[in-house]
Order: structure tokens, then sequence, then C-alpha cells
């Protein structure tokens, strides 16, 4: 996949979520275009959708995507006619029908992949010197030019570049702390809203955030101060995701068109791509 987007995380002042503020910057890219990096707001309903054509869920129109504030999740576990086996031993799914439990969110109506690999493109699009420094010394070591990276290999690379980059960040980080405290600065949160009788009877909220494995956001939708709606779409939800209305694969289906195998028999070069995303869901 070459669409790759990243919530951005890390910022260096506190409660500033501006992309200008993060260490790791966020965004979207398209079809592998570094030069244009776009903003990605998941509170629009028109850039973030899931939806359920290809998975084991109904909805009222599925030709169409909710956001996760509107999110439906009714099951709805049918075999397409094409499908071999039974609901407990199903032997080939049928991909033409319902084959899946994962949702498939979209940004903008594409499948995005997200993670390490998404991280580093967009802070290296966004010009980070520190990312492309990592980056551009890797590539020169291996003799590969930029395009390798949409790969395992490039992925598999992005995570340890970032494991790297992180550990040099816990110095600055730690620094940046204790300047605060030396000058009385002990606050540990934003408590504006702690005490209960301050918080709003109806509201909306949403928390994204770059977890180890790509961009995660929960989403909630308060009335009568109760929760009427709640809706989590984690990394693997992404990158794991089914076709969508308009037929378009998710990560995991892309990265895995034209792999060669020494023996189809013992897919290892399969197991090798769907171990560089680090699958978790729940």
């Amino acid at each position: 996949s070459k669409n790759l987007m990243s919530y951005g995380e890390f910022p260096n002042v506190a409660n500033d979520w501006s992309q200008e503020n993060m260490l790791l910057p966020g965004g979207a890219i398209i079809d592998g275009d570094l030069s244009k990096v776009h903003e990605v707001d998941v509170r629009d309903p028109e850039q973030i959708q899931e939806f359920v054509t290809h998975s084991w869920y109904t909805y009222p129109d599925e030709s169409k995507g909710l956001h996760p504030w509107d999110g439906i999740t009714e099951p709805n576990f049918e075999l397409g006619p094409n499908a071999k086996g039974t609901k407990t031993n199903i032997e080939q799914i049928d991909e033409g029908a319902k084959y899946s439990f994962v949702k498939a969110p979209r940004w903008r109506g594409h499948a995005m992949e997200v993670g390490p690999l998404a991280r580093y493109v967009v802070a290296y699009a966004r010009g980070e010197e520190e990312i492309r420094a990592q980056v551009d010394g890797v590539l020169s070591d291996l003799g590969l030019p930029l395009e390798a990276l949409f790969s395992t290999l490039g992925r598999t690379a992005a995570r340890g570049l970032e494991c790297s980059w992180s550990a040099h960040k816990m110095r600055y980080v730690f620094d940046n702390m204790m300047a605060n405290l030396k000058a009385g600065d002990t606050a540990t949160a934003n408590m504006d809203n702690w005490e209960p009788d301050t918080w709003a009877a109806a509201a909306k909220g949403v928390g994204p955030v770059e977890a180890p494995r790509g961009s995660l956001g929960h989403w909630v939708d308060i009335r009568g101060t109760r929760i009427h709606n709640y809706h989590a779409v984690v990394p693997t939800t992404w990158n794991s995701s089914p076709r969508d209305a308009a037929g378009n694969i998710g990560a995991y289906e892309a990265s895995l068109l034209g792999t060669p195998m020494v023996n189809p028999e013992q897919p290892l070069e399969i197991l090798r791509t769907m171990h560089s995303f680090d699958p978790c869901i729940a």
C-alpha cells in the first residue's frame, strides 16, 4: 500500500495538538506522493468512515460508510454463496460477499496503512530532519531508492528506526520535564474539567493517538450525561480491513499481492509480510 496515515504524536508543548508542535507530525500520503501531505481531521464525517459491505455486520445502507460518532455494530454472520465449508469450519471464504469480522475504515474513501512506516513516511515528507537522516542513511547503506520504503523491508526498518529515535528522545523529554519542575511547574494534567459538575450534559469527543501499531481513535457521543454511542477504530482495523463498497482492499491484502513464494506449501514470505504489521485485534 502506498496510502499512509498518521494522526501525529508527541506534542512538544503540552495541550498544543497542531502538527507543527508534534515531534512526529501527522497527515496522509496518497499513492506514495511525498510532495503532498494531506491534513487529517478525525472529527470530519467526510474524512473518517467505516464500511461493512464485506464485513459481518449490517448497516441500513451498506453502500455508505459511517463516521465513528454515528457508528453501528450489528453482527450479521452469513457466508457468501461461493464459500466452502460451514460457519464453524470455513474451508474457503467468498471474498465477493462478507468475509471478515473487521470493518473497513477509510480516509476520504482511501484504504490507509498505519504504523511505524506510515509515521516515518509522513514525517519524512514533512521534512523532519532527524527522520530524513535516519531513512536516507539506511537506504544509502542498502543501496535502495526511496521507493523501497513501501515494502516489508521498509516496514520492518521503520519499526527499528523508530525505536532508536524514541530512545534518543527520552533524554530530550526528561530534560524538559526537569526544567519545568525546577521552574515550579508541577502540573501532571489539565484539571480544568476535573470536577463532574463542569461536564456538559451533551458532548462529542474523540481521542486520537499514535499507538505503537499505528493510528488509534476513540469516539464518544454523550447525551443527557450518558454515553449514547462509543466506537474505537484501532490500528489493526485500518491495516487488516476487508474490501469496502468501492472494492478497495486494505493494507494487508494489498501488501500480499504479487508476493513471490519459494514454496507455496510453506508460505514463509506471506508470514514475514504479515508479521511486519505486528497484527493485534480485539
